[in-house]
């Protein structure tokens, strides 16, 4: 009996305890419910205003970055914009003309046939079929004031016929006839000059300080038809050394020249090739045949000791040191057993009158005699990139330079004076 009293009330407390478990989890379910259903109204309100803001933050960076882009671009698309509009109207081009012999009836009916078609024929009204000259247009070119007086930079090429007449079309439509001042032996550079006052000029920058990859301008008569032609690139390549050729045949070294990307056409030559500051870091000479985006300008340092000596003394004077040459090469030196493959070995030419040093010329004063090598001039070796005549049409008339010589198996050094070629 006591055992059943006992066992009673703690039945009755289990069952008690079991009521309230269940309460307490009815409860935690209920209040689940609750605060979950609103996090979740809470999550589906923002959601949506988040998602937007996220994609606009990021179409504003792209925008951004575009927009800098954009800048960047229209920053050195203005720069040339600039420096073309200030430039042009500095650059000429050139008209080259020439009395041509008149043929008679080059384009007349061969065998009298009744209907003959002769596009050109004008039933012997024509001056062109008559006898004598006619002036006719044989070339073109380009070129730049760099005086106010009328002073103009081009190639030699450009102007190289004397008995050519030379015209000279400035920006403004007007034509002027032009005089040869100076025409440089060795460099492909001329100075001509128009009459007039006030007209606009272009200065020279410093060529040594080029960099390959940076933006050039070039400007000309493109196929000598579309005067002022621009085109923009870089400079590819600096201190080549190139053999250009002429359509009859002439052909001339060019060492230590500009590769641009920009397009030179026939008709660019003589035209300035521009800094992206606007200032004459070349002059175009030359393209390679066969080629795409392949042009060659001369430096302008080498341009501006012949133009300071034009303005000064109104020539071109051109230093020698009196003394006929071959270069020394590789081939050369094993074939003669010589102790340097570099230099310029003093040889006399294949007539007797070919003398190896010029009597009374700077280097037979200094003592300069057959057979003798020329391995440098003022510490500059004598080779492939720095050629003997070359060396020496950088310094001007009454220089003193100092050359190392190797005679008769010894190194000595000589000091003269450079004199003016006759």
């Amino acid at each position: 009996m006591n055992d059943e009293k006992n066992i009673t009330p703690v039945l009755h407390q289990n069952q008690v305890q079991n009521i309230h478990l269940f309460k307490h989890l009815i409860l935690t379910i209920f209040i689940s419910a609750f605060f979950g259903a609103i996090f979740g109204f809470m999550a589906a309100s923002i959601t949506p205003k988040l998602v937007p803001d996220f994609l606009e933050n990021k179409s504003k960076n792209n925008e951004s970055k575009t927009s800098i882009m954009q800048q960047e671009v229209i920053q050195e698309d203005s720069a040339v914009i600039d420096v073309v509009e200030k430039s042009t109207p500095a650059v000429v081009s050139i008209i080259v003309t020439k009395d041509i012999p008149r043929i008679r009836d080059f384009y007349s009916n061969p065998f009298d046939f009744p209907f003959f078609f002769d596009p050109f024929r004008d039933n012997g009204n024509n001056q062109d079929s008559q006898d004598g000259t006619t002036k006719q247009t044989i070339g073109g070119g380009s070129g730049f004031l760099i005086t106010n007086d009328g002073m103009i930079v081009t190639n030699r090429h450009v102007v190289s016929d004397n008995t050519a007449d030379y015209t000279v079309l400035t920006d403004d439509g007007q034509e002027h006839p032009a005089k040869v001042l100076a025409r440089d032996p060795i460099n492909d550079i001329a100075i001509i000059k128009i009459e007039g006052d006030g007209y606009p000029t272009l200065s020279f920058g410093n060529s040594d300080e080029l960099r390959i990859g940076q933006t050039v301008i070039a400007i000309g008569n493109s196929l000598g038809e579309f005067s002022n032609t621009v085109s923009r690139g870089i400079v590819s390549g600096l201190k080549r050394n190139v053999t250009a050729s002429g359509g009859f045949g002439e052909s001339e070294k060019l060492t230590n020249i500009i590769q641009t990307d920009a397009a030179i056409n026939p008709g660019n030559s003589g035209g300035p090739l521009l800094s992206i500051r606007g200032k004459v870091i070349g002059v175009n000479v030359a393209i390679a045949q066969g080629a795409q985006n392949v042009g060659f300008a001369l430096p302008a340092n080498q341009v501006v000791r012949i133009v300071n000596q034009v303005k000064s003394t109104g020539k071109i004077s051109t230093p020698y040191i009196g003394v006929r040459y071959i270069p020394v090469t590789k081939e050369i030196k094993d074939q003669n057993n010589l102790e340097f493959d570099y230099g310029a070995l003093i040889q006399r030419g294949q007539r007797m009158t070919d003398l190896a040093v010029i009597p009374g010329s700077p280097a037979d004063k200094s003592g300069l005699v057959e057979n003798d090598i020329i391995l440098e001039i003022n510490g500059v070796k004598i080779d492939e990139n720095n050629p003997l005549a070359d060396t020496i049409s950088r310094y001007n008339v009454g220089d003193q330079v100092k050359l190392k010589i190797w005679h008769k198996g010894e190194i000595k050094e000589v000091v003269l004076v450079l004199e003016e070629r006759k």
